[in-house]
């Protein structure tokens, strides 16, 4: 009876969230009443206030998010993503893949797909659609390589595996990082073979393009601070012991390099930084904590160790789970943060039963749901690309979605 009513309330919040109501909201609240059927009401509670100080979290998130608005704020994603373009104007061919690697690239540095693809495809989309491209077809390749934030150490799924693994957040982005870049690779080409099949890679007529702003004077340095703090955490954990830092320490360095460098105004950078780790309080580590209290409520009925049970029992079920739940969910309901948290809150800790090592786990599952997003055409970054391409944002998922389905399947074959 007990997991009857938990699959009821499950089934009630999954169809809330993809109805998009409030994520944090239905999570909490699914949480809350699950505790409160199972009668243990302050187990919700307690999850809430365990999560809202998780400090590893926390710090990583939140310092990340700061130091994306200081690039903002200083106009040094700019003149990265102008420095990039100039490059690939000059290459035709390299057009359309080069990209959605470089929007990958990219988004490390600006993890937030939304703010990337609102960076990124203010250039990037009027010089395909002014080279020929197809509106959606530009608008596709820069959606496509909206998933680089994998590799970034302020994505919240880097985090949380990190935490329950119990090792260093760089150490889960190594683990990994191969299995993204043959996902983008395989996105670029997937997404070029279906340009060129379509004839969508030349002779479209840029109506309605966004003019692009060719006046702006690259600066090399301010083009080289938003990768500053990434190249710091590499060098340090791979080849340079001297260099080896915290996450937070790399962010507060790269901001400190960009005000000297910049020559900004220092109080305006500095209320940059704090707004942007607000932000990420609000929205990533918010999302954190809602999926510790629905978590909790699934535990406090049962709900885990009877899923547990269920996966032991067909061998091999997990792997396709932990790719393909978050995946579609994510396609689904355009962000596929809560299902990868909650899996890899609920899932991921008994990996081992499963014959799979954690973070190998943790990683496919936050790799489906970015993917799940990154093809989904009510996701947030879908809608920015689609509106300056002037196209519909279903006509933008349809061209990226065998190249996001192929590279799910490639990065499932290589991690597990």
């Amino acid at each position: 009876m007990m997991i009857a009513l938990g699959a009821a309330i499950i089934a009630a919040a999954i169809y809330l969230l993809l109805k998009r109501y409030e994520s944090r909201l239905v999570l909490i609240g699914a949480g809350i009443l699950m505790a409160l059927v199972a009668g243990k009401p302050m187990s919700a509670l307690d999850a809430f206030a365990k999560e809202m100080t998780s400090g590893g979290l926390i710090t990583s998130v939140c310092s990340v998010m700061g130091f994306a608005l200081v690039m903002k704020y200083t106009g040094c994603d700019r003149h990265l993503i102008c420095l990039l373009a100039g490059f690939l104007k000059k290459f035709r061919p390299l057009l359309i893949p080069g990209t959605t690697i470089m929007t990958f690239v990219i988004n490390i540095a600006l993890p937030s797909a939304a703010g990337c693809s609102a960076a990124v495809g203010a250039i990037f989309i009027p010089i395909l659609m002014s080279a020929g491209v197809h509106p959606a077809m530009a608008a596709a390749a820069v959606k496509s390589g909206t998933f680089g934030s994998m590799l970034s150490p302020g994505l919240m799924h880097n985090g949380v595996i990190a935490k329950l693994a119990n090792v260093q957040i760089i150490d889960v982005i190594n683990n990994h990082m191969i299995a993204d870049i043959a996902a983008v690779v395989v996105t670029a080409a997937s997404i070029t073979l279906l340009a060129y099949v379509l004839k969508e890679n030349k002779g479209h007529e840029p109506e309605g393009a966004v003019e692009l702003d060719e006046n702006i004077k690259i600066n090399f340095l301010y083009a080289l601070m938003p990768i500053l703090p990434v190249v710091i955490l590499v060098l340090g954990a791979t080849q340079i012991p001297a260099l080896k830092m915290g996450v937070p320490h790399a962010m507060v360095i790269g901001a400190i390099v960009s005000l000297v460098v910049t020559r900004s105004n220092p109080s305006e950078l500095t209320k940059s930084f704090f707004n942007g780790m607000g932000n990420g309080y609000a929205d990533i580590i918010g999302i954190i904590v809602s999926v510790g209290v629905f978590v909790s409520g699934m535990k406090a009925m049962g709900l885990i160790d009877a899923f547990l049970k269920a996966m032991v029992s067909y061998d091999g079920f997990i792997k396709i789970a932990a790719a393909f739940g978050p995946f579609l969910l994510g396609m689904i309901s355009g962000s596929g943060d809560a299902a990868t948290v909650a899996f890899n809150e609920s899932i991921t800790p008994h990996a081992a039963q499963f014959g799979i090592d954690m973070v190998d786990m943790g990683s496919i599952a936050a790799l489906g749901g970015t993917l799940g997003r990154t093809m989904s055409p009510i996701a947030g970054a879908t809608i920015i690309c689609a509106g300056i391409a002037g196209c519909n944002p279903m006509e933008v998922a349809k061209r990226n979605s065998l190249g996001v389905t192929l590279a799910l399947i490639v990065g499932m074959i290589i991690l597990l």
